[in-house]
């Protein structure tokens, strides 16, 4: 994730090229780059699929996204998290269900 606000009007090359600027990432790497906007209520995802970059943009109506707090210059989110945030929740409150240790096998 992009730990700061990118200009929106970028499209695919130009959010490319700030992966590589700004995050010194390749950008065809395969991973998902997401970045926000300065207004918090939009994101785009680039993505390298093998055979295009692929470009995902959503913009929530009447709220925004809550972003993870920056430590050493980076966000980390697990992908339950981003799930969460990529649908409008509040990411902090997804926690997982505590798994039980089994007391015998079978």
């Amino acid at each position: 994730m992009a730990t700061r606000p990118v200009d929106f009007r970028c499209g695919h090359d130009g959010l490319a090229a700030k992966v590589q600027e700004m995050l010194g990432l390749d950008p065809f790497s395969g991973a998902a780059f997401v970045f926000r906007s300065q207004r918090a209520d939009r994101i785009k995802i680039l993505v390298w699929d093998r055979t295009g970059l692929v470009l995902v943009h959503k913009r929530l109506e009447g709220c925004k996204f809550v972003w993870p707090k920056i430590a050493d210059g980076v966000m980390r989110i697990s992908p339950a998290m981003f799930a969460a945030l990529f649908e409008g929740l509040d990411w902090r409150l997804v926690r997982p269900e505590e798994a039980r240790r089994p007391q015998i096998a079978g």
